[in-house]
């Protein structure tokens, strides 16, 4: 596989297809050509060696068969036709595509977006059944570009509005008594895809505007290639397909710097690796696997207590097997039994200690391996050996809190979906000591009152005093009894049920209280989006839910004894007050306007005449940009026929405003392109329409220099 690493020897299995399907070769055989003749349908390999980067072969410790069958090859041969997009496993979604575009399709080049749509919505059918979302990083990059790229080719067939989504029930027909992940969960893949669908389209239509503008730039100063920084930008901030890129400048007789946006790509790949902050500077797993590997699994005993006497079997520190470590050191530790409960299903490790004879270990972390080992890692004081008996630990106000907010998770997910509607499917969350997080697919943002009415639920359910109990089941046992099983999350054939009363039963290997009063009090903090059609929600239980009201307390006293009012007085006080700054803001606006016209009137004597053109340029007293817009428009309507650009410093910048009466705009007169070159002396930009833009600088010592261009900038139109 690839240069180096595991590999070995391989027996491929290829099928005949007959003479009609041979090229043209003088030879046609197995290894001599790469025509549709010799299909290709099985591949052992004999895992045997590991390779190194000098193409040493190293015997395996445990070698191994790895097999791989084509299924849709296989199929295509037993169903007679050319390929597998002729199989009954994708021609369905073909035919589904020929009815939304209209089309007909042809197993040809012609046919190659049939094919790509029919494909990818497959995958992406298949990646959200299985827990993944839409993103910008790791899996969830891979199903928004394949996604998107499958409604590129929708649009080249000229399909111009969202339409995967509407595939995805052709791929539950197809597959859903296979898999019933995705019959479980339709309506929601559904809704996945068409929010992205719908994202992209506005991507696309934003990205193909920005790209005919930079085209129409570059080919009027007579350039012949987009560069590839331009690309990156379309491709990096708005999302803009490469590919599409490409497409568009071909149609418009230009080349894509591709050698530039890969320089580009790959300096934005450089500052993502150097903003990393992976203390690590080796694998953990792979580690622990190489030095620890025959160490036995981790027996963890902290559902029913917090404290153990255990054996230290192993000892990792700065990537090495260590027995002994010392003062300072920083170390990664296997016990034979544990009380410390591993990084898991939302829950963060536990922390604590680790007592020996001559030392003692703070564990600051606990996560697990593949393998079931659970690693501890944490600082040494003193001396810690191995194979020395110590005292386990956990830090027992740290593991209630913990639990106590993971607990809270079941109830509010058990809520939302009777709040918001069954569609409602955890996506993720954060269980640690001082808050919780809880992410779920939702299409909408929550309404004031309905996160008001969530917080009431949960709370009614923390007084309900439900008994909170665990048991173990078959998977399939679980789900008839209603366990709600965490979307995209693997379980294994006996599962750990997580009991609330009556009220939730979840799939769940966490810590949790032992009756529901123990949480105390429930609070949200936040809700908000964090993708498309995923919603966050930020809470603290328990004291944390005390601090956070008290903190809020607090804030109403102060802003109370600000205002010199009582608390219960302070909603009047400050409508009171709003109501006396907006009847202060009028009073303003009829002053400035006042100022305005005084301004005005004073200096319409420094209008000049540039070709027959009244042009005004100069600095002004403005209060903010409206105020600049609104004195603008006095002196235009003062002139009757002219070009009036005015700038004004506000602290630290410039402001700039430009208009141009419509009988010069016919003339050629541009007050966007002015306005530009205008803002640029001055360490800014903007732009605008022909009749009216504005525009904003830095350097307030440039003011004057910017606009003395004004003059030649319109008589240079003028020509």
């Amino acid at each position: 596989m690839g240069d180096t690493g595991p590999c070995g020897p391989c027996s491929e299995i290829l099928i005949d297809r007959g003479e009609d399907k041979r090229c043209d070769a003088p030879e046609c055989a197995i290894g001599k050509c790469d025509c549709d003749r010799w299909l290709e349908i099985w591949n052992l390999v004999f895992m045997q060696y590991n390779r190194d980067e000098q193409g040493v072969l190293t015997p395996l410790p445990r070698p191994s068969i790895d097999t791989g069958m084509g299924l849709e090859r296989l199929a295509s041969i037993v169903q007679n036709v050319d390929s597998n997009f002729d199989t009954d496993l994708i021609k369905p979604l073909i035919t589904e595509v020929e009815k939304l575009c209209g089309k007909k399709y042809e197993p040809n080049e012609k046919g190659f977006p049939f094919r790509v749509v029919a494909d990818h919505i497959r995958s992406c059918t298949f990646l959200i059944g299985d827990g993944v979302l839409p993103s910008n990083e790791g899996r969830g990059y891979v199903l928004r570009r394949i996604l998107r790229r499958a409604v590129r080719f929708g649009k080249v067939l000229g399909i111009d509005e969202p339409f995967l989504y509407k595939l995805s029930s052709t791929v539950n027909d197809l597959m859903g008594y296979i898999y019933p992940e995705i019959n479980d969960n339709l309506e929601y893949i559904k809704k996945v895809i068409k929010a992205e669908e719908e994202r992209f389209h506005e991507t696309l239509n934003e990205g193909i505007k920005l790209v005919n503008e930079k085209i129409e730039k570059i080919k009027k100063e007579g350039g012949q290639e987009i560069p590839g920084q331009v690309v990156f930008t379309l491709y990096d901030t708005y999302g803009f397909p490469l590919d599409l890129t490409q497409d568009i400048a071909f149609e418009h007789g230009l080349a894509v710097d591709i050698e530039g946006f890969n320089q580009a790509m790959e300096e934005q790949r450089q500052r993502a690796r150097s903003a990393q902050k992976d203390v690590r500077a080796w694998d953990l797993a792979l580690t622990v696997n190489e030095h620890l590997g025959d160490l036995p699994k981790t027996k963890f005993v902290g559902y029913n207590t917090l404290e153990t006497d255990s054996v230290i079997l192993g000892m990792i520190n700065n990537g090495e097997k260590v027995s002994e470590a010392n003062e300072g050191d920083y170390v990664f530790v296997v016990l034979d039994q544990t009380p410390f409960y591993a990084e898991g299903g939302g829950q963060v490790g536990d922390q604590g200690f680790i007592y020996g004879e001559t030392g003692k270990i703070e564990v600051m972390n606990t996560t697990a391996m593949p393998d079931g080992k659970i690693i501890h890692e944490g600082q040494v004081s003193g001396t810690i050996t191995q194979d020395a008996k110590v005292k386990a630990q956990v830090t027992s106000t740290q593991r209630k809190a913990t639990a106590r907010n993971h607990t809270a998770t079941h109830l509010l997910h058990k809520v939302l979906k009777e709040v918001l509607g069954e569609h409602v499917n955890q996506a993720g969350s954060l269980v640690e000591a001082n808050r919780l997080r809880f992410d779920f697919s939702h299409f909408s943002q929550v309404s004031k009152e309905e996160l008001e009415e969530i917080e009431k639920r949960v709370n009614q359910e923390i007084l309900a005093a439900h008994p909170v109990s665990t048991f173990e089941t078959g998977l399939e046992e679980a789900k008839r009894l209603g366990a709600v099983a965490l979307f995209g999350e693997k379980y294994g054939d006996v599962v750990r049920c997580v009991k609330a009363g009556d009220f939730s039963l979840e799939l769940c290997g966490g810590t949790h209280v032992g009756n529901t009063s123990e949480i105390g009090l429930f609070k949200i903090i936040h809700e908000g989006a964090v993708a498309a059609g995923i919603r966050r929600i930020e809470a603290v239980t328990g004291e944390k839910a005390l601090e956070f009201i008290n903190s809020r307390e607090k804030l109403l006293d102060e802003a109370a004894k600000t205002l010199k009012v009582n608390v219960n007085d302070l909603v009047g006080k400050i409508e009171h007050l709003l109501a006396e700054i907006k009847e202060n803001q009028k009073e303003i606006e009829k002053l400035n306007a006042q100022i305005s016209k005084q301004q005005v009137n004073e200096l319409l004597n420094k209008v000049k005449d540039i070709k027959g053109v009244k042009v005004l340029a100069l600095e002004v007293a403005a209060s903010d940009m409206n105020n600049l817009r609104s004195l603008a428009d006095m002196f235009r309507d003062k002139l009757g026929s002219g070009v009036v650009v005015l700038g004004t410093k506000n602290e630290d910048k410039v402001n700039f405003v430009a208009t141009v009466t419509k009988d010069l705009v016919q003339k050629g007169i541009h007050a966007g392109n002015i306005i530009r070159e205008v803002a640029k002396k001055a360490g800014g930009g903007g732009g605008g329409r022909p009749d009216m833009a504005q525009a904003g600088g830095k350097d307030v010592t440039q003011l004057q220099a910017a606009l003395d261009l004004v003059e030649n900038l319109v008589s240079e139109q003028l020509k």
